[in-house]
């Protein structure tokens, strides 16, 4: 990735480990640690991925709407299919809808064996931003 690109990832996206690697709004990708997971079912990452999804998505929103648009809500659709607790997950997602009111990705996120841990399709809500 670019460092001269500017890209908020959140204090909550930092402290979870998300590390971005594309900010590419036509193709972003991060990764986050998941090592140590304990938790029973997966809990504790498929919590976590749905962050990661959400925080893609919602910053490819962002990206794609530029500076006269704001984004001002964001709806997510997931779903998980496999427990992941150890090793690093790696989000992809593609803008699959970009309108004047919204834009939606699709994010499919991975275990280290490239298997399917979550995918998710996050709509983030647009409005015409405000003059300051």
């Amino acid at each position: 990735m670019d460092d001269s690109t500017p890209v908020p990832v959140g204090a909550l996206a930092e402290r979870m480990g998300i590390r971005l690697v594309s900010a590419d709004p036509q193709r972003l990708v991060a990764t986050m640690p998941v090592a140590g997971n304990t938790q029973p079912h997966g809990l504790l990452h498929g919590g976590a991925s749905v962050v990661l999804a959400e925080t893609l998505g919602s910053l490819g929103a962002v990206l794609l709407a530029g500076p006269g648009r704001t984004a001002v809500g964001v709806d997510v659709n997931a779903t998980h299919h496999r427990a992941v607790r150890t090793g690093e997950v790696t989000a992809t997602a593609v803008p699959v809808h970009e309108g004047r009111t919204a834009v939606t990705y699709e994010v499919v996120v991975t275990d280290d064996a490239g298997r399917r841990a979550c995918t998710a399709r996050i709509t983030c809500l647009l409005r015409a931003a405000r003059p300051r």
